[in-house]
């Protein structure tokens, strides 16, 4: 059976347009033929999007039963019993209500597409699992309902939804997206034209890495190599040299000047394996790709012009940045080098060749290490200076051999002597051995002299052949001592990357296993004082020098106090401890310093960002208390001193009825503020982690009704319902009574004229849950977080005016006394809040806790 295809309509934020553009494909299908079902379509009350349904057949949804609640979810077997060409189905990312088979709407719909059944569907850019941290940081709104981006990739057609955001915030204003009642806090919270700008940004950016997938899927189906430059993508050459640093920012600075340009670093490693660029170095420009966005690549390759061109063309680069080469003039005159070949076989990609500080200086070549141990050498040297005379005396005894036998002889000696000792060792045979087999083997004998043609071309090819298999013999020795070393260095970064990653802190487990790996005493970061920076003479001070992190016995607290020392920057300087690494170590560790200074800044960073988040809190709260004394508090002190200001004055004669209403007003503005100012102390102590909390059996029975009275003749409507048989709930009596007075005034506040709210009460799982339920507007599900923020109201009333603490205090004041409050959509709209507090035991213990 085929499997179904999957169509989504992306749009960024709601209102743009999905879920009417969804039913004007499932009305142009329907127009052509084919059988299309409604399984389920959101039109939220929206007149046009109700008539765009028409008559398109609509399977009933199914009902579900959750807590005593009723609710109603896409009736997927039916729709399976259908068996429709195609199910238009809304809301890719909504969760299902618990009961349902699967958790998430978008599983529904698989189980649709491996029916063979086609889908449309729709998702808002800000349900997409990659960017739910980015749209929380911009809306300040956290999605608790994410679809998987590959489930969004994997769909046949992906289709954008655009509007502008003026557009939006005008179908807004005219009462095309939400209600009137929720018009004012949706234009001043989540649809101000910056938050709407940058989520159309978002589903711009992300629909176009989408296409840009498909497109590489397309040339690699196609076999096409040749780049098509739809989108830029700079690549920077990277050698491992100093001058990567000036590449790097130079490539930044062009990718910049096209928005949305991809930057790429590659650095072509030789194809042997073995190292051939400065690795400390290259973790420090890999560290600077990654802080300016870009990201960096490895190949490997012999043909370094070949390898780059193939990296840049499969990428689809269309612009390469290379260094000058730093080759002197005479090299440059006998090879063309890598810049000026690949510029030669770049095609339509752009090659900029950039200048730097070492352009024309020459490579500065690196010390070869010794192909074999000093002993082995010295034994090569012994073996030429005993062996090859010990081998002419053999041979002036066996007077039957020829010369072309005594050199195959002298040949194989030299090779054993090259094999033992290396190359030097070997050329030492080599030109004696030439010299013993023309003194007493080559006629005329016992002279230097070479009478045959012939024989002089035989000791010619001897000295020849010696001195090559010497060289392939000491190459082959210093190529297997450099793998060896290759490997034993990559084996350590792994264990170190390793316990990095898996360490809860990143700087210690690197220095720690930087300290068991090279069996080090101790291993210290230091960091120079400020003062003393650019200062040779205060440098050398120990006291100019602070231990930022370290690991082992006896850290170094100065760079002189230890054995080896690696400088990372101007002001950092890892100190080893215990023994003196040798030089190849030394490369090592330098790429171990430049990761410490990256996990040394991370944890800075993470220091700094902890430290300023309670200050900004601090701040937010101090100016929203500004906000409360000049406009909550003044409001009900405006209200009394004007009511006992009247009944004072001796011009105005007041009746009974008059004085009584005076007097009323009064009491209720002074219990206005009662509760402001408590809420506003209790919160406080919540923010000081001061408030008090004693532990009792509270039947919600006695509580209730205590609360309810709290608040006087409002609350007189209110309905409860509370089993006789419901367990007591652990609480402080006092807070709890606090806690319900607010949810309930607050439900007051919003219940509608005639349709006061309902308090009921259960027991589930160990808990006691109180609801508190109103029939009003309720509020948006992207909104529920909001509502508990401190100093935030939602409705006909900014951000910035009035205090709204009451469902911020009462979820303080619940998770104190150990439980939760978490909102609830009415069915048939409004707003439900749950209590939920632990169920009383016989164990429960009463006493305060801080």
């Amino acid at each position: 059976m085929p499997r179904g295809e999957l169509r989504i309509y992306l749009g960024a934020a709601p209102g743009v347009g999905k879920t009417y553009a969804m039913l004007e494909e499932a009305q142009r299908r329907a127009g052509r033929g084919t059988d299309v079902v409604v399984g389920l379509v959101e039109t939220h009350g929206r007149a046009h999007t109700d008539a765009m349904i028409g008559d398109l057949e609509v399977v009933p949804r199914r009902e579900i039963t959750y807590r005593g609640t009723g609710f109603t979810e896409m009736d997927l077997d039916a729709l399976l019993a259908r068996r429709p060409e195609v199910a238009v189905v809304d809301e890719l990312a909504h969760t299902n209500v618990p009961g349902s088979r699967h958790e998430k709407r978008w599983q529904d719909i698989q189980e649709l597409l491996d029916a063979g059944i086609s889908v449309l569907s729709t998702v808002n850019v800000q349900h997409l699992e990659s960017v739910n941290d980015v749209v929380a940081q911009i809306t300040g709104t956290t999605q608790r309902e994410t679809v998987p981006d590959e489930i969004v990739r994997a769909a046949e057609q992906v289709e954008l939804v655009d509007m502008t955001p003026e557009a939006l915030r005008r179908r807004m204003a005219h009462g095309n997206i939400y209600r009137p009642d929720k018009i004012d806090a949706a234009l001043g919270n989540y649809f101000r034209v910056g938050n709407l700008t940058a989520l159309r940004e978002l589903a711009l950016l992300w629909l176009a890495d989408k296409v840009d997938d498909q497109l590489d899927r397309y040339r690699a189906q196609q076999g096409i190599s040749a780049t098509w430059e739809a989108r830029e993508r700079v690549v920077v050459a990277l050698t491992g040299g100093p001058e990567g640093d000036t590449l790097i920012r130079r490539a930044a600075r062009i990718a910049d000047r096209s928005k949305g340009a991809d930057l790429l670093a590659v650095h072509v490693a030789r194809s042997d394996g073995l190292a051939d660029a400065d690795p400390a170095r290259l973790a420090r420009q890999r560290v600077l790709v990654e802080s300016l966005g870009g990201t960096y690549h490895q190949v490997l390759g012999t043909d370094v012009p070949a390898a780059l061109l193939d990296f840049a063309r499969g990428v689809n680069a269309t612009q390469l940045v290379l260094g000058a080469s730093r080759r002197g003039r005479f090299a440059q005159l006998l090879s063309r080098g890598v810049g000026m070949t690949t510029t030669a076989l770049s095609g339509p990609i752009d090659v900029h060749l950039v200048t730097h500080p070492e352009a024309g200086r020459g490579r500065r070549a690196a010390a070869v290490p010794a192909a074999l141990s000093r002993r082995r050498r010295l034994l090569g040297f012994a073996l030429a200076g005993l062996g090859m005379p010990l081998l002419t005396l053999l041979l002036l005894a066996l007077p039957d051999l020829n010369l072309t036998n005594d050199i195959l002889l002298f040949l194989a000696g030299v090779v054993g002597v090259a094999l033992v000792g290396g190359m030097w060792p070997a050329l030492v045979a080599a030109l004696g051995g030439s010299l013993l087999l023309n003194w007493f083997f080559t006629p005329p004998f016992y002279t230097l002299t070479i009478a045959e043609a012939d024989n002089l071309l035989a000791l010619g090819v001897f000295v020849g052949v010696a001195v090559a298999v010497s060289w392939v013999v000491d190459v082959a020795a210093r190529r297997t001592r450099e793998a060896a070393r290759a490997s034993a260095d990559a084996q350590t970064l792994a264990t170190v990357a390793g316990g990095v990653l898996r360490g809860e802190r990143p700087l210690p487990a690197l220095l720690d296993r930087l300290r068991e790996t090279f069996g080090l005493r101790a291993v210290s970061v230091l960091e120079l004082a400020a003062d003393a920076e650019g200062r040779p003479d205060r440098a050398r001070d120990e006291g100019a020098w602070r231990v930022v992190a370290s690991v082992g016995d006896q850290p170094a607290c100065s760079p002189s106090a230890g054995e080896t020392t690696v400088p990372v920057d101007d002001r950092l300087t890892v100190v080893l401890s215990g023994r003196r690494l040798e030089a190849a170590d030394r490369r090592i560790v330098e790429a171990f310093a430049a990761q410490a200074a990256v996990a040394l800044k991370q944890e800075r960073l993470a220091e700094e960002a902890a430290t300023a988040r309670p200050l900004a809190e601090a701040d937010r709260m101090r100016t929203a208390l500004l906000a409360a004394v000049s406009h909550d508090l003044r409001t009900p002190l405006a209200s009394a001193k004007a009511a006992v200001s009247s009944l004072r004055s001796p011009d105005i004669e007041f009746d009974a009825d008059d004085r009584e209403e005076l007097l009323a007003t009064a009491d209720e503005s002074l219990d206005r503020l009662s509760r402001l100012v408590a809420n506003l102390l209790d919160m406080s102590r919540l923010q000081a982690g001061a408030l008090g909390v004693t532990h009792a059996a509270i039947g919600l029975e006695d509580a209730v009704p205590r609360a309810l009275d709290e608040l006087g003749p409002a609350a007189a409507d209110v309905s409860t319902d509370i089993p006789a048989d419901l367990p007591a709930a652990t609480a402080d009596p006092g807070l709890l009574e606090r806690v319900l007075v607010n949810l309930v005034a607050n439900a007051l506040r919003h219940s509608p004229p005639g349709q006061p709210p309902t308090v009921t009460a259960s027991a589930h799982a160990g808990q006691v849950e109180l609801r508190v339920i109103d029939t009003g507007p309720g509020i948006p599900e992207d909104q529920w977080e909001h509502v508990f923020l401190p100093f935030q109201r939602l409705g006909d009333r900014d951000n910035q005016t009035g205090v709204g603490l009451g469902l911020a205090l009462s979820r303080g004041l619940a998770e104190a006394m150990g439980g939760s409050i978490t909102p609830e959509t009415t069915p048939g709209g409004g707003l439900t809040m749950v209590l939920r507090l632990p169920a009383a035991t016989d164990t429960t213990t009463e006493g305060p806790q801080e």
